[in-house]
């Protein structure tokens, strides 16, 4: 009896602690991130720093499971819609129109954006103090520095003359931040080229059609297609003989002439805490929308070289970023 009475104490004991172990093990969350490619990667290893310096590493508190959409609405819609099945704990997205995307094709997963367009306006948010729903998250400015974007790249070529455009006619942020670069070009004196394309597939013969002295430079307006295949673009540009103008400094290291605009590393890093708030039961519907707005001018002295330009000094005096 004696020995019995030891044994079931044993077995209590050990199933005691084997339960305190596993109660002691953090939840481990698993986040949906959903991205057009290109340089948005960098808002990926930005939030992955800020979720660590907020205590959260990857794969011990949270697991990333990745989603690349090329820029193809569809594709992002299909990989929402299989994240919510697959009842991820939260979406994380990137680009206007991959949130859009996102928002419309899931109806209760949490999502937390980096926008480059205003999300009221866009219909994601009810209001930046109270986004009212399952969506918040980080606003980035890309879209309202279209126009200042074209001055500045009048400025590192001051005899510029015709810039060429390419992006999706079906993408609404796109179609708006394209009108404010139509409207910047005509106060400059410039022409604005306008090619449309919707797909990477028709973006890359667009690219190879170019022919020499059909533009002076290429002008990155905001859209998801056109970032995600940004190093086709700057690739081709540069054998080419065009300058590029973009809107994020990673590019300008990856062969761009200059970007200017904010960071996605930063937009990612500034991210983290609405992940961490979300997944810890804040409400989204509660969580004060951010706006960033530290702005960088960046340039490429090698690319410049490449092409036989020379950037003004004073230019140079300005930018925030330059590499020789």
């Amino acid at each position: 009896m004696t020995r019995k009475i030891f044994l079931w104490l044993l077995a209590t004991v050990l199933l005691t602690t084997v339960s305190l172990a596993h109660a002691q093990q953090p939840k481990v969350h698993r986040i949906g991130v959903i991205l057009p490619g290109g340089p948005l990667y960098e808002a990926i290893d930005g939030l992955k720093v800020g979720l660590r310096e907020l205590g959260m590493e990857e794969g011990k508190h949270l697991v990333l499971v990745i989603r690349d959409t090329k820029g193809e609405v569809k594709a992002a819609e299909e990989a929402a819609r299989n994240f919510e099945r697959e009842k991820i704990n939260l979406i994380y997205a990137v680009a206007t129109s991959v949130v859009t995307a996102a928002k419309g094709a899931t109806a209760t997963v949490p999502i937390v954006f980096g926008v480059g367009s205003d999300p009221v306006t866009g219909g994601l948010i009810t209001s930046f103090a109270i986004p009212g729903g399952r969506l918040t998250g980080v606003h980035y400015l890309v879209r309202d520095l279209t126009a200042k974007r074209l001055e500045v790249l009048k400025e590192v070529l001051p005899k510029l003359s015709r810039v060429l455009t390419l992006y999706n006619p079906a993408n609404r942020v796109a179609v708006e931040s394209a009108k404010l670069g139509r409207e910047e070009a005509k106060r400059l004196g410039l022409r604005f080229l306008e090619r449309h394309v919707s797909s990477a597939e028709e973006l890359h013969k667009r690219l190879q059609a170019l022919k020499p002295g059909e533009a002076d430079a290429f002008f990155y307006t905001p859209d998801a297609l056109i970032v995600g295949q940004a190093q086709l673009v700057i690739d081709t540009a540069r054998s080419k003989k065009l300058a590029t103008m973009f809107h994020e400094p990673s590019l300008v290291a990856k062969g761009a002439l200059a970007s200017y605009g904010q960071n996605y590393y930063e937009v990612g890093r500034a991210s983290a805490k609405y992940v961490q708030r979300v997944l810890n039961g804040a409400p989204t519907r509660d969580l004060r929308v951010e706006t960033i707005e530290n702005i960088e001018l960046a340039i490429n002295l090698q690319t410049a070289k490449q092409l036989g330009l020379i950037v003004p000094l004073e230019l140079l005096a300005r930018a925030h970023r330059v590499i020789k």
